[in-house]
């Protein structure tokens, strides 16, 4: 910690590491602090006298800071080395009771002395005590005549064999105390002889000793119980062997709960909860009842109290030991979460009423079942993996209504994403009651690679990519059923995108117990993500939302390949296309390119059957129609060879070519925008394209724009070609029908494309 202050001192920078010239001069700053006239008031009065409020500030600021870090650092030390102090304070007491001992032999030892020097036998009692050694009298228990005295110091070793035999242990405590308080006075007047009072001190510690061995005895006795015991441990106490009275403390509820486990065998039959409900209550009822016992006799003394919690940790870890045994084991193993939750929350329960008393061992629960709470979690998610991959090998991937909440929304899912997304629903309701285990983080990591394997079988459902994806982790080797129509391909994205979109961040809400409260007052409120989920549920989401781009992405890529090639593997978007229109042609009927038409018409289909497929989230189906469109011109715009055919082929671009590769860009860029999918990202490839189009005809040495048409000619046939490939009529006079969806479009893209190409 020293380091730690050193390092901030002077507004936090770091000191350098120079010990020969730093050494010297700090040892020469601390030397004003070793004197022992410091005056502290006097010190602080010389150093602020001179620092403005602002400084003074900075000043408070900084030593506010060093006292937080100061105490966090002390703080740290102690957890950290808890069981160390622990384990000390324990042989400090065991050290106590070997010194009394010792403190015992040494006074037999000096009474054998005595005896041998003045030629006496220490075990006759019989002696004359000389008259002259009362004459000053003694305190107000022995202000009686010599002969009282001699007499009652004869009787004394007899009056304790007597009460100890009787086991009347106050009377035998007041007597002892009596004999002490003999040996005090004696001590201070001189008024024994030292033979009279060594006896007097070895029958009183004879006696002693005896007596604790009969209370300890006692107190170790099955039947020796409640009111009975703390009496035999406090006489003991106050015999002064603490120690031993407070282990046999321990050592007697032990035995007491040992004896009461006897009657709670398991059963292979017997409910789980309800094993861990009675032996749960059974443990923490006998460490609360011995806490309240040792806190009656010893109070709070730390060495007590130290070694009260290391055996309440002890029975705490016993208990867990059993439960995990007999009830826990076999749910893990199978993967009943609910019931695991269940016998951890009961089992936290009983134990969390003992932190009234001061002890806290829920820790030590949590840390000794979260490994068979985590082997429960692992085998439900795999059971919710490989229920749904059962699944995925028989659906007919057609969307149906499904509602886990009727209130908020009607979800439409296929058969397998029903049954995944309602398995993810009852998992979040079974680890409510392990949220205190600090879980969350492993539920949605596990969660995350479930959902993953999933959309692997809704990638390999898709025609085409089925060795692509095969060894994909977590795909296995699974059966998938294959998705021959868009609509049913189509089906794939709106599962994926359903379920990580809304259905399981609206699950992982339950890990949040503030949030959850929000949807059960209110089930319509669909609270935004900044609001209402936490910063790892966020980027949990972000993931999710990266698993079905991939999908996205086979999608598209596998229907821009359709586009592109044919089933032979020859190109449908090939040079020739445009290289030959200019050899002997006499008219040309203007429309777009084959290609480019059945881009247009598959977008019109996907359009129609997004609508209702994605009710409520038309950005999605935006979005994927986006990319499509993206996928296949940037394809075009990235083909080396046939840029290298169209600008160094055996034939150059001409006029008639250049319009109709003009004419198709230009459909292309119409249908996007008025279909809201003209991304920046595809405006840019088709401008790029263009570009490379005008400057392969302006290597001919013409000017490209005198054989281009003007930009209303373009528009005027790129819409009439939209309006014939969907089938909207036009009105008499040639202008669209105004209920036609693209009635309000107009051709400003067109315009702008060619403004910048002419620039």
């Amino acid at each position: 910690m020293a380091s730690k202050i050193s390092s901030r001192s002077r507004g936090g920078t770091p000191a350098k590491s120079n010990s020969k010239e730093t050494g010297p001069k700090l040892e020469e700053n601390l030397n004003i602090f070793k004197s022992d006239k410091f005056d502290a008031d006097a010190f602080v009065n010389s150093k602020c006298n001179s620092l403005n409020e602002k400084e003074i500030r900075q000043l408070c600021s900084y030593l506010l800071d060093l006292k937080r870090a100061s105490a966090e650092e002390m703080h740290r030390s102690v957890y950290a080395n808890y069981t160390a102090f622990i384990r000390t304070s324990k042989e400090i007491s065991d050290l106590e009771g070997e010194l009394l001992s010792i403190r015992n032999l040494l006074s037999t030892q000096a009474t054998l002395i005595h005896g041998l020097a003045d030629g006496i036998h220490v075990e006759s009692l019989s002696v004359t005590v000389p008259r002259g050694s009362l004459s000053n009298g003694v305190s107000a228990d022995v202000d009686r005549d010599p002969s009282d005295l001699e007499n009652w110091l004869i009787e004394f070793p007899d009056i304790l064999d007597v009460l100890i035999a009787e086991r009347r242990v106050e009377e035998a405590l007041a007597t002892l105390d009596e004999g002490e308080h003999v040996v005090s006075e004696a001590k201070r007047k001189n008024s024994l002889s030292p033979v009279l009072l060594t006896s007097l001190q070895t029958a009183i510690t004879e006696c002693r000793q005896r007596l604790a061995d009969q209370l300890a005895n006692a107190a170790s006795q099955p039947t020796t119980r409640g009111g009975e015991l703390r009496a035999a441990i406090t006489a003991l106490k106050k015999l002064g062997d603490g120690p031993r009275a407070h282990s046999l403390l321990l050592e007697a509820h032990s035995q007491r709960l040992q004896s009461e486990m006897q009657n709670l065998r398991p059963s292979s039959t017997s409910y789980g909860g309800a094993y861990t409900a009675a032996i749960s209550q059974l443990v923490f009822s006998v460490i609360a009842q011995t806490a309240s016992d040792a806190n009656a006799v010893f109070g709070k003394e730390p060495s007590y109290s130290s070694e009260l919690v290391m055996w309440a940790t002890k029975q705490t870890e016993y208990l867990a030991l059993l439960v995990k045994r007999h009830a826990l084991a076999s749910s893990a193993a199978a993967g009943g979460l609910r019931a695991a939750a269940e016998c951890v929350q009961i089992a936290l329960g009983h134990c969390s009423l003992l932190e009234a008393r001061g002890l806290t061992l829920c820790p030590v629960l949590l840390r000794l079942f979260r490994p068979s709470v985590e082997q429960a979690l692992d085998a439900n998610l795999k059971r919710i993996e490989e229920s749904t991959a059962a699944l995925a090998a028989a659906d007919d991937w057609d969307l149906s209504s499904t509602s886990h909440n009727a209130i908020i929304h009607q979800h439409k899912l296929s058969s397998s994403a029903q049954r995944f997304n309602s398995m993810v629903q009852d998992f979040f309701e079974d680890v409510g009651p392990l949220l205190s285990m600090q879980l969350g983080g492993k539920m949605l990591e596990g969660l995350f690679h479930v959902f993953s394997s999933y959309v692997s079988m809704l990638i390999r459902a898709l025609p085409g990519s089925m060795e692509e994806e095969a060894n994909y982790e977590g795909s296995g080797n699974k059966i998938v059923s294959i998705a021959e129509t868009e609509s049913q391909q189509m089906a794939l994205l709106a599962n994926a995108s359903l379920l990580a979109d809304e259905l399981l961040p609206r699950a992982a809400m339950k890990l949040t117990p503030g949030v959850q409260a929000i949807y059960n007052d209110d089930p319509g409120r669909r609270p935004s993500d900044r609001q209402n989920r936490n910063p790892e549920q966020r980027e949990w989401k972000r993931r999710l939302a990266s698993i079905v781009d991939r999908l996205k992405d086979s999608f598209c890529r596998q229907h821009a390949l359709e586009l592109i090639f044919t089933e032979d593997g020859d190109t449908h978007l090939a040079p020739e296309m445009y290289l030959n229109m200019d050899e002997g042609v006499e008219e040309i009927e203007w429309f777009p390119s084959q290609i480019f038409q059945e881009l247009y018409a598959k977008l019109y289909r996907m359009s129609a059957i997004a609508t209702e497929m994605f009710a409520g989230r038309e950005r999605f189906s935006t979005l994927l129609l986006m990319r499509l469109t993206e996928t296949v011109i940037l394809w075009l715009s990235e083909d080396q060879s046939f840029w290298d055919e169209v600008l160094k082929g055996p034939r150059p671009l001409g006029p008639l070519g250049l319009q109709q590769f003009y004419l198709d860009m230009q459909f292309v860029i119409l249908f996007a925008s008025q279909g809201r999918y003209l991304s920046r990202n595809l405006y840019r490839a088709l401008k790029e394209i263009i570009d490379k189009a005008l400057a392969a005809f302006s290597a001919t040495g013409m000017d490209p724009y005198s054989v281009l048409p003007e930009d209303e000619w373009f528009n005027h046939m790129c819409q009439d070609a939209i309006n014939r490939l969907s089938g909207n009529p036009q009105s008499a006079n040639g202008e669209r029908d105004p209920s036609s969806p693209t009635a309000s479009v107009s051709a400003q893209s067109i315009s702008s494309v060619r403004s910048h190409g002419s620039s």
